[in-house]
Formats: C-alpha cells, structure tokens, sequence
C-alpha cells in the first residue's frame, strides 16, 4: 500500500476531497454487509432435521388420578400450599438459597455464551494507528485505519449451527432454573413436614416416658416391699430407658430438619417457625395427572434434557461443514501521513479487501472423528432425554400410588389408634383391680405407644405424597413467574 504526500497546489484540491474518501470507507464496509446478506440467506446447514423422540412410557398412568381440578403445572404454589408459615418459608428460599442462586447464574453465563456466538456472524471492526520508523530514506509515516478481522463467511452453516446449538443451551439453564425452584418449593414443604411431625412425636415420646417413669417409680416401691417380682421391676425399667432413648433420637433427628431446612432456606431459621403445628391441621389439594403425553413433555427438566438433544442435533452439522471450504475475509481502509497532525488534515488514502478460502486436503480422519463424535453425542442425549421422560413417569406414577393407598392406610391406623387407647384403659383398670397382670398393662402401653408413632409417620407420608405429585406433574413454576 503506497501513501503519497500531497504539495500546497494540491492542498485544497485534498481538502474537498476528504470528506468524499471518508464517505468511501462507510461505503465499503456497507458494500461489505451487502455482500454478506446473500452469504447468510444461501448458506446451508448439514444439521440433521429434528424430530421430538416417541415418549418411551404407556399412555397412560398404572393408578387412577383426580379427573377434574386445576392442573399443577397452573396451580400457584402460593395456593397449593394453605399454611401461611410454610409460605414464608419458602418465600425466604427463593431469594436466599444458593443453589437456585447458581441456576440464576447459570443462566447468565449460557446467554453470554450465546451472545458471544451470535456475534460470531459479524464482522469485527478495528481500530488501528500506528507509526512506521525512517529508515534507508524514507520519511517516517503514520498511518490510522478502520477495518475487519478475519471474519467466516458462512455459507455452509457451520457459524449458525454453533449458535443454534449455544441457543438451545441457554433455553436449557433457563428450564434447569425452572426445575431448580420446583425441587426447591418441594424439598422446603417436605422438610417443613417432617419438622412438624418430629414435634409431634417429641410429644407423644414425652408423654409416654413421663407415664413409664410413673409406673416404673410404683413397681419399684412394690417391689422393695415384696410386693411384684424383679422380671416386672426389670420390664418397666426397660420400658421407661426404650422412651427415653426414642426421645433422644427424635430430638436428634429434630435438629437434622432443621440444618436441613436452614441449608434450603440459605439462612438460620427463624425461631418462630421452629415450633409448628400439627400434620393432622395441614391439608393439601388433590391435583389431576392428565395424560403422560401433554404433562411429562413439559416438565422443566424434561425440557431441558430435549434442549441438550437439540444442541447436540446442531452440533452435528456444524462439524459436518468442516468438510467443506472454510472461507474468510479481511478488509480495511485508512491513511497515511509523515505528521501525525497531518492524518487529520489530508493524506493518502488506500483500501483493500483480502478474501482467504481453505480447504483441507488431508486431516487423517479428524473431520470424520468430529462427525462420529457429534453423532455420539446427539445418541446420547436421546437416551438422556427418554431416561428424563421415564424418570418422570415413574414418578408421578409412585406419587399417584401413594395417593390411592394412604387415605385407607390412615384410617385404617387411626382405628389402630383408637383401640389400643381403649384396650389401654381397660387394662389399667384391669391391673388396679388386679383382674391382670403386669405385664399385660406394659404391652398394652408399648402397642398404644408405637401405634401413635405409626398414625403420625402415615399422616406425614400422605401429606409428603401430595407434595411429590404436585412437584412431579411440574408444579411450582409457572410461565407468569
């Protein structure tokens, strides 16, 4: 590129003429973009076309479901769940729990990624100013341009396939935040549950070891006065040491909630909320399955294993266009002058565009390792996207089990309940009229005591039942959100 000093004769002439050379650098970079169009509407994608697999599950779910209602997936949370302290709960894991806080992130760093890939389909534009030393007599020259860096002309696809594919990737963070707050709403409510039974059981322990203190504070007196046998003395001190135990792994298994719940929430939990109630007083909505066709293809997870799929489709075509020529352009104009003050006054003006096409001759089977690769990827993220599908039919199908199973099982161990109180009475009776023995008033404590566990373990199973549809058929999430 040669740059010529202009002399005072021509000084004017190059004045009135700088605007002009000036207008014909943008005209350049706009014949440039012209030139580009026709490339992007006429490039081809070696993409394989993509087909949603066939849902690998039955049409329909082993155990009947609730025909009519609002569906989960369009059931607020807000209303699903009826207790005001619960929704506080989850409230505070939604801003504070750092999980779902890297489902957020994840998001943001897949739509960069995305961006970084759009861009690709664009021109870079520079900037340069430079300065050239004398040298042999040759004056020293500036010299300030404007131009593109190497840029892929894409007339094979393999630029837009590779945006595509960074395009499905962020859509899945995106579902993968969706499911992160639904399991979120879940693990919160269930680990909720299960605090407030383990209240429930600390009381019915407490009561429980408070009458075996009694009863073993009466055998001990009769028998130092001779009264009972040491076997009756030794069994209610095996009675009253068995609650006491129990009492000691509830309160255990107490403080494991509550790390657990403190971990979902992202902060302690507060003391007003350490104390619920009782699982008898929570009650929770029946929510209709549909057909495992429409809801399981819209479960944020299953959305995003299909994202993966579409991804890894995209990815196939972008290594198929390495066979292809691998064309690139660079282009660029500017001036030159001996003064630096002069490349704002006048100078010599030049432009060039340099077009660069490579085609691989021998690459020793790497372009059609890639291809296999890409393939290999996309069969398995059609594996992971049915197994996704399974796993969630599985799961509405153990939740829909449970539904129909608990309610008798409840009121069946409430009958359970409410006979053993009874037998308990009549054998105290019985004992302090000396109608029976000992022994008979201590196995019916213990079956009353362990009956009244079971009630209230059942109770928290049904109720972590409805939990796991409501999650399992997508609720949690809606598109409002």
């Amino acid at each position: 590129m040669k740059y010529r000093q202009p002399n005072a004769k021509v000084a004017k002439i190059a004045q009135r003429t700088q605007k002009s050379l000036e207008r014909n650098s943008l005209r350049l970079l706009r014949i440039l973009c012209a030139l580009c169009v026709p490339a992007f509407i006429s490039a081809c994608s070696f993409a394989p076309k993509y087909d949603r697999p066939v849902a690998p599950v039955p049409d329909a779910y082993p155990y009947p479901s609730t025909p009519a209602g609002t569906p989960a997936a369009a059931l607020p949370w807000q209303q699903f769940f009826g207790d005001e302290r619960l929704r506080e709960l989850i409230t505070i894991a939604l801003a504070n729990n750092r999980d779902l806080r890297v489902a957020v992130l994840n998001i943001e760093q897949a739509r960069a990624q995305y961006d970084i890939r759009r861009a690709d389909l664009l021109p870079t534009l520079g900037a340069n100013l430079s300065r050239q030393p004398a040298s042999g007599g040759t004056p020293a020259l500036w010299t300030v341009g404007i131009g593109t860096s190497a840029w892929e002309i894409d007339l094979f696809g393999r630029v837009r396939n590779l945006g595509e594919a960074a395009l499905a990737q962020y859509l899945g963070t995106e579902e993968g935040r969706k499911a992160a707050q639904i399991s979120l709403i879940a693990s919160v409510a269930n680990t909720w549950l299960s605090l407030t039974a383990d209240e429930e059981l600390l009381k019915i322990t407490r009561d429980t070891l408070s009458t075996r203190e009694e009863s073993l504070r009466l055998t001990r007196l009769r028998f130092e006065n001779g009264a009972t046998s040491e076997i009756d003395f030794r069994l209610a001190e095996s009675l009253a040491e068995s609650a006491r135990a129990t009492l000691a792994q509830l309160a255990r298994q107490r403080a494991l909630d509550l790390d657990a719940l403190a971990l979902l929430l992202g902060q302690p939990v507060p003391a007003q909320f350490q104390t619920p109630g009782s699982t008898a007083s929570i009650t929770l909505p029946d929510v209709p399955a549909g057909l495992p066709s429409e809801v399981l293809a819209q479960r944020p997870d299953v959305r995003q294993a299909e994202q993966q799929l579409i991804a890894a489709n995209a990815n196939i075509g972008a290594a198929r266009a390495a066979y292809f020529p691998h064309i690139t352009l660079t282009a660029g104009v500017g001036k030159g002058s001996p003064e630096l003050s002069g490349l704002f006054k006048g100078g010599g003006w030049a432009w060039a565009v340099a077009p660069t096409l490579v085609q691989t001759i021998f690459d020793w089977g790497r372009n059609r390792a890639n291809v296999e690769v890409a393939k290999t990827t996309r069969d398995i993220a059609i594996a992971q996207y049915e197994k996704a599908i399974q796993s969630a039919f599985r799961e509405v199908a153990d939740a829909l089990a449970g539904r129909a199973t608990f309610g008798d099982q409840l009121a069946a161990q409430a009958r359970v309940v409410n006979a053993e109180t009874v037998r308990y009475k009549l054998s105290v009776l019985r004992y302090d009229n000396g109608v029976s023995s000992y022994l008979d008033l201590l196995d019916a404590q213990r079956s009353l005591f362990v009956a009244q566990q079971t009630l209230v373990q059942t109770r928290l199973s049904q109720l972590q039942t409805q939990v796991q549809l409501y999650r399992s058929l997508g609720g949690g999430w809606s598109p409002t959100q």
